[in-house]
């Protein structure tokens, strides 16, 4: 990484903390882990930042609520080592997760439409629709669906949250429909922060169609934590940006050359 020739102002540690509410301490901190570029240093020892670092952090600290801090991290060691399109594959995961946590929310949404309409119409006895509907789901496939672990799904099942049965001739966990849409709920829950208790309640009360409401509450709160991360994202970008005006990464390639929304010209 090199940065762009130009006077830039120097800058304690204090001075950066001081716009953050952080210690000078944690701005140095940033810096050992690659989250800031490497400090100059004076004659007796002390670290020279300048308005590079103080655009480092920023980037950094926006990036933090929209990619998680060891992403953020991962994004600021990928540009200081000249890697801008690692940097980038790395956002371009975030806003892939973001928009698979969208879709499975409006899944369970749906799910939950479909259960209390089911609920409602035969008495809870509708039978099971959805992802696996024609037939029964291994751990390890449904491990790959969700892609977690078969340990992960079995502490699940100690908590209470998945009942699967067991197939007589070999004991080994099937899971059908309705053990695979208990598993996408949990799963979106655990990924929003909800212990497992909690997801249990709400994975048992949506097996009845009986706790609607506590499930929409949990559903919204999530929607109110996408849409969060989503703006987020939007303020990582615009400091990302800034910062990298400051580097000197190669540049992406001219459109200079391309041919005008008028079509080609002929003289």
């Amino acid at each position: 990484m090199t940065v762009k020739s130009q006077t830039m102002t120097s800058l304690r540690p204090s001075d950066l903390a001081r716009e953050h509410g952080l210690s000078a301490q944690a701005v140095r901190n940033y810096e050992r882990d690659g989250f800031l570029p490497p400090a100059e240093r004076t004659d007796s020892g002390y670290r020279v930042y300048t308005e590079l670092h103080a655009a480092a952090l920023r980037a950094f600290l926006a990036l933090v609520p929209a990619y998680g801090h060891g992403a953020a991290g991962r994004i600021m060691r990928a540009l200081h080592g000249g890697a801008l399109d690692e940097a980038l594959t790395l956002v371009d995961h975030g806003h892939s997760r973001l928009l698979r946590d969208r879709e499975t929310l409006e899944a369970v949404r749906d799910a939950l439409g479909r259960l209390t309409t089911e609920h409602a119409e035969h008495a809870g006895h509708a039978e099971p629709t959805g992802p696996g509907a024609h037939r029964p789901w291994s751990v390890g496939e449904l491990a790959r669906h969700l892609e977690v672990t078969p340990a992960t799904l079995r502490k699940w099942e100690e908590a209470g949250i998945l009942a699967p049965a067991r197939d007589p001739a070999t004991g080994y966990r099937v899971f059908r429909a309705d053990d695979v849409r208990d598993a996408e709920l949990a799963h979106l829950l655990r990924r929003g922060g909800r212990p497992l208790d909690h997801i249990a309640t709400v994975v048992r009360r949506i097996r009845t169609a009986g706790g609607a409401e506590a499930l929409t509450s949990s559903l919204d709160d999530w929607q109110h934590r996408l849409t969060a991360r989503g703006v987020a994202m939007l303020n990582a970008a615009t400091h990302v940006s800034r910062y990298l005006t400051l580097l000197d990464l190669p540049a992406p390639p001219s459109t200079a050359s391309a041919p005008s929304a008028a079509g080609p010209q002929h003289s």
